[in-house]
């Protein structure tokens, strides 16, 4: 249950209520009034942290805080978390040595940082005729990344297209 459904003080409204209190303890089964007014008198907030039970579960705690470390928590498991994107790096059949070389550099860059990369080949005119110059550049691709990454589709031609798809490896 996420933390804005949960109800708290008076929109409470079944009585009674099963109680645990701020250390965790259990002290039974009250009627929510009375649940409420102990809340008051320690300064806190009565929290209804289970509502599908039979008596519903509620708890006295400070409802800020609680609501603060629940959002904390949130941003720490987003920041910890990396989202894969697949990056593109589109040659040529007949690509120089140089090109080959500045393009691999950012294929090793975005491997290194946890993405995929999808080379695309494009073929134009006659270059139709000859796709081993294309599967020969991809297969040196694949040699040259092969400490880095895995192949994940491997090459196919799409109409005037070569493409394969490299994932980096599980370290």
């Amino acid at each position: 249950m996420s933390q804005e459904d949960l109800r708290v003080n008076e929109r409470i409204r079944i009585s009674p209520v099963r109680l645990i209190d701020e250390e965790g303890e259990q002290v039974g089964i009250v009627p929510t009034d009375e649940a409420r007014s102990m809340a008051e008198e320690r300064g806190l907030d009565l929290v209804e942290v289970a509502p599908n039970s039979r008596p519903p579960v509620c708890r006295i705690m400070d409802y800020g805080k609680y609501k603060y470390e629940a959002a904390r928590k949130a941003r720490e498991a987003k920041k910890r978390q990396h989202t894969i994107t697949v990056k593109e790096i589109k040659m040529r059949p007949k690509i120089e040595e140089h090109d080959f070389g500045f393009k691999l550099r950012h294929a090793r860059r975005f491997l290194e940082d946890g993405d995929k990369v999808k080379f695309t080949l494009r073929f134009r005119g006659r270059e139709m005729t000859h796709p081993e110059l294309g599967e020969r550049v991809l297969a040196r691709v694949r040699e040259e990344l092969d400490e880095l990454a895995t192949v994940e589709s491997p090459m196919r031609m799409e109409g005037r297209q070569m493409t394969m798809l490299m994932a980096p490896r599980s370290t």
